[in-house]
């Protein structure tokens, strides 16, 4: 897998991608979001890979949207050329995402952060959502994904003032689940993911989708959902492999079947 944009680093069953437009800050501009796509996609299908990592560098994850694509757009445009359906893509991915976030994560670079499974961030990381400033709003989908994080107050103050939030703060708010020193941010997501990996894969596939499920209906179809997820795997070997070696004290062998 060779990219212009995207460094990929194999260390199975984990998968580093990396933003890779340090001049620009990780602006995402169209090439750089079709290549990740398309890594993530393929990496997805890669058996030997049980967890993903997103990540960028140390002075940004991304900084945004790369204006000069968009400044002249009209509207007709901007839905005939369609590249927020890309964004769509990566929701489906079925592996889990931990995003390692240092420095910059803004707009759209805030917003790929939160299509991510989980966020482990550096104490430089700096989130926001600044289109306010510069005449739109977010578009790929803070206003619905933070709302559901954040809380509707918490949400309008950040996306109509265009603020930006440090990392401790972000980890109160429930934004991100760990802060660490920049120096150590990819060593956690790492740590993380090596956790992830040791459970089954089956498992981890349906508790990801179950979880995602919270906040894309209501109450009821998620519970449903859990539930059949919940009686599915009783067909795994991974269910009696775990079960059993749990009555005999030792640790499971998972092989994800």
């Amino acid at each position: 897998m060779k990219y212009d944009n995207l460094l990929i680093i194999r260390e199975d069953p984990i998968a580093i991608v990396m933003l890779n437009r340090p001049k620009v800050l990780n602006a995402l501009n169209q090439a750089l979001m079709k290549e990740l796509v398309e890594a993530l996609e393929y990496l997805d299908q890669e058996a030997s890979v049980r967890c993903l990592i997103l990540t960028g560098g140390d002075k940004a994850f991304a900084a945004g949207a790369d204006i000069r694509e968009m400044v002249e757009s009209g509207p007709i445009e901007m839905m005939q050329r369609n590249t927020l359906a890309l964004w769509d893509r990566i929701q489906q991915i079925s592996k889990p995402i931990i995003a390692a976030v240092s420095g910059y994560a803004l707009g759209g670079g805030c917003e790929l952060a939160l299509l991510s499974d989980m966020i482990v961030a550096s104490d430089s990381a700096r989130f926001g959502q600044p289109e306010i400033n510069i005449g739109v709003i977010p578009g790929a989908g803070a206003t619905q994904r933070l709302a559901r994080t954040l809380g509707k107050h918490k949400t309008m103050e950040f996306i109509l003032t265009g603020r930006t939030m440090m990392a401790q703060e972000a980890l109160a708010a429930g934004l991100v689940c760990r802060v660490v020193p920049a120096e150590a941010c990819l060593d956690e997501a790492r740590k993380l993911a090596s956790d992830i990996c040791q459970r089954s894969p089956l498992a981890v596939k349906l508790a990801k989708e179950a979880v995602l499920k919270a906040f894309e209906g209501g109450l009821r179809e998620g519970l449903d959902f859990e539930r059949k997820c919940f009686y599915l795997l009783f067909g795994s070997a991974d269910q009696k492999e775990g079960m059993r070696a749990f009555l005999e004290k030792r640790n499971p062998e998972f092989k994800g079947s």
